[in-house]
């Protein structure tokens, strides 16, 4: 490869890199709008190919107390029902923290193509402990996705530090 093609194969990936830091720090946002809201500090966005915002959640638990309301869970199943398959798989899933095996079943059943997420599900057990609302399976969403017929790209953690900020005191109940 030439000097100039590797300069310009930098530049793309330095760029790819603050986009998706952009747009995880907007799940964090999300994430700091579902603690106001009175549920766990979890927030997902995703985003087409070409940087529109096309489907974004906060985590659901209250008021139903319902379990399963992950914010990613319910962007995949918002994206089954509004998405035509190809934008699904062109889109990129971002997350305020790694999928659960849950979520990551759901983002994989949708067909989003990639996933990008700021805490990692073992950091986050480590922060929840043993909570009841949040009984944390350390199971990597790579694996989970690796069981499967068809791809899925996963980028994270990323921003670590940050997203760990997010569960400050919201698991001291």
């Amino acid at each position: 490869m030439a000097p100039r093609d590797e300069a310009r194969d930098g530049q793309r990936q330095a760029g790819a890199q603050d986009r998706d830091a952009d747009f995880l720090r907007h799940s964090f946002a999300i994430a700091r709008r579902a603690t106001s809201n009175g549920n766990p500090p979890f927030g997902a966005v995703l985003i087409a190919a070409d940087g529109r915002v096309l489907i974004e959640a906060e985590n659901g638990y209250m008021p139903a107390h319902d379990a399963t309301a992950h914010a990613e869970r319910l962007v995949a199943t918002q994206a089954c029902v509004s998405l035509a398959p190809e934008i699904r798989a062109a889109a990129t899933l971002y997350s305020s923290a790694e999928p659960c095996a849950m979520c990551a079943g759901a983002i994989y059943w949708a067909g989003i193509g990639r996933v990008v997420y700021g805490l990692s599900e073992r950091r986050l057990r480590g922060i929840t402990g043993n909570h009841p609302e949040n009984p944390t399976l350390d199971l990597p969403c790579r694996d989970v996705f690796a069981s499967g017929q068809r791809a899925t790209e996963v980028v994270g953690p990323l921003l670590e530090e940050e997203a760990a900020t997010l569960h400050e005191g919201a698991w001291d109940k």
